[in-house]
C-alpha cells in the first residue's frame, strides 16, 4: 500500500482477476462518494462493453482461483489546486517528526514516505551512533531508490536531528556515554534539547511518530532477564514515547496526531521475544490510552498505536527468529501474504489525517489479521479440516 506523492489522493486498488460463479474483480479507483449503484453499473457497463446485467451474470463460469499479491495505492491528481471528489488523505501544510529512522527498510522510513506522499513535511530523529552513516547514505544517494514516491518524485527529508530518547536532559546522561566515541561531535540530542532545536527551527509540528525500541536482553527468557535489562527495555521502548510526547505536545498544533508502534507480544505469548520487551509493549499500549485522554483533553492531540506484524527489517533481525515469525504469519493469518512496511506506513498516514479525527486511544492492528486467530491452523491437529490455503 502506498500513498501518492502529491497531496490530493484517490485510493486505488489493484485486485486479482478472480472469476467465480457470480463475481468479477477488476482494477479500480475507489472514490468514497455518494454515487448511486445504478450510476456505478452504467460506468462499469460502458467501460467493459457489457450490454445488460442479466447476461453478464449468466456468462460467468467457475475457474481455478489464482492468488496474486494485492497492492493498494493512493494516486495523486495532476493539479493540486483542483478539488478532488471523495475523501483524499491530504496532509499539505502539516509537519511530521518521526523518531527512530536510521535506515530505509523499517517501519519508520515507510511511515515517513507515506506521510510525505500525502503532502507532509518530514523531519526525523536518528539515534546518535547511527547518525553519521544515515546522513552519509542520504547524501550519497544510497537511499534514492527507496525514496521514490508513487508519482516518481523523491521523498525529501527537511532535516535530520541527532537523538537518544533514553535521556530526557543533559543532566541524565552518564559520564561513560558523554565520553563514548560514538557520541563524539554530536550535541543537543537529549529529548529536551531535541525538542528545543525543533521549536527553534520550525516553531511547531503536527504529527509525532515514535518508531524506536530496544531491549538489550531481548534474546533472554523473562525468567533470566536482569533488573537492569528489564528496566532498559521499558525505558527505551515505552517511556521514551511518554517523554517525547510530554516535551513535544506544547509545540504540537491542536488537532495533531501522535502514533507509536507496538507488537502482539504485548497481549499474547511470543517465545523468544524476551528481555522485558513484551512488558514494554504492554506498557506502551496502556500508556497510549492514558496519553490519549490527557493529550486530548489538554491539547486536542490524538494518540494511537499500530500493532504491526513481523517485518524483515534490520532491527527485527536482531531478535533472531523473524523469518520464523513471518512464515508463521503466512501460514496462519486470515490474509496469506507477507506484510509490507508500506502497508503500515499507509495506516499511519490515515491515522495522522483528518479522516481519523475521531480515533484516539486505539491499538490498530496491521498484521493481515493474525491478531484475530485463536489457534495456529498449520497444526497437524487441523489437517482433516477443509481450511482454505494459498498454495
Amino acid at each position: 500500500m502506498a500513498v501518492a506523492a502529491t497531496p490530493s489522493t484517490h485510493m486505488a486498488t489493484i485486485n486479482p482477476c478472480l472469476s467465480s460463479s457470480n463475481k468479477v474483480f477488476m482494477s479500480s479507483i475507489a472514490r468514497f462518494n455518494t454515487e448511486s449503484k445504478e450510476v456505478s453499473w452504467t460506468r462499469l457497463k460502458s467501460s467493459s462493453h457489457i450490454t445488460s446485467k442479466l447476461p453478464f451474470s449468466r456468462s460467468l463460469t467457475s475457474v481455478p482461483v489464482t492468488y496474486k499479491r494485492v497492492v493498494t495505492r493512493a494516486m495523486s491528481a495532476p493539479n493540486e489546486d483542483k478539488p478532488l471528489p471523495g475523501l483524499p488523505i491530504d496532509l499539505r501544510g502539516k509537519r511530521a517528526f518521526i523518531a527512530g529512522v536510521a535506515d530505509d527498510n523499517g517501519y519508520g522510513w515507510a511511515i515517513a514516505k507515506s506521510l510525505a506522499a500525502a503532502g507532509a513535511e518530514i523531519i526525523v530523529g536518528t539515534w546518535v551512533p547511527a547518525l553519521n552513516i544515515f546522513e552519509s547514505s542520504l547524501r550519497r544517494g544510497k537511499f534514492d531508490e527507496s525514496r521514490v514516491l508513487p508519482d516518481g518524485s523523491l521523498m525529501e527529508i527537511t532535516k535530520v536531528y541527532p537523538m537518544d530518547a533514553v535521556f530526557d536532559s543533559p543532566e541524565d546522561v552518564p559520564e561513560d556515554v558523554k565520553t563514548n566515541k560514538r557520541y563524539a561531535g554530536a550535541s543537543k540530542w537529549t529529548v529536551q534539547e531535541l525538542v528545543g532545536s525543533v521549536k527553534q527551527d520550525f516553531g511547531s509540528i503536527d504529527i509525532l511518530v515514535h518508531s524506536l525500541a530496544n531491549g538489550p536482553e531481548v534474546s533472554k527468557p523473562l525468567l533470566e532477564t536482569s533488573r537492569n535489562g528489564y528496566l532498559a527495555a521499558i525505558s527505551a521502548s515505552s517511556y521514551s514515547y511518554v517523554s517525547l510526547l510530554k516535551h513535544f505536545v506544547p509545540i504540537m498544533n491542536p488537532g495533531g496526531s501522535s502514533i507509536s508502534l507496538t507488537y502482539i507480544a504485548s497481549e499474547r505469548i511470543i517465545p523468544g521475544y524476551g528481555g522485558g520487551m513484551s512488558s514494554a509493549k504492554a506498557a506502551l499500549e496502556s500508556d497510549t490510552r492514558v496519553l490519549a485522554f490527557e493529550a486530548g483533553r489538554k491539547h486536542k492531540i490524538r494518540v494511537n498505536t499500530i500493532s504491526a506484524g513481523p517485518l524483515r527489517s534490520r532491527a527485527a533481525k536482531a531478535i533472531g527468529f523473524i523469518d520464523m515469525m513471518i512464515d508463521y504469519s503466512l501460514a496462519n493469518a486470515p490474509l496469506q501474504k507477507e506484510l509490507s512496511a508500506e502497508e503500515v506506513g499507509n495506516a499511519a498516514a490515515f491515522l495522522a489525517s483528518p479522516l481519523a479525527s475521531a480515533i484516539t486511544g486505539a491499538v490498530v492492528y496491521v498484521d493481515n489479521g493474525l491478531n484475530a486467530m485463536g489457534v495456529g491452523v498449520d497444526s497437524p491437529i487441523f489437517a482433516n479440516l477443509d481450511i482454505p490455503k494459498d498454495n
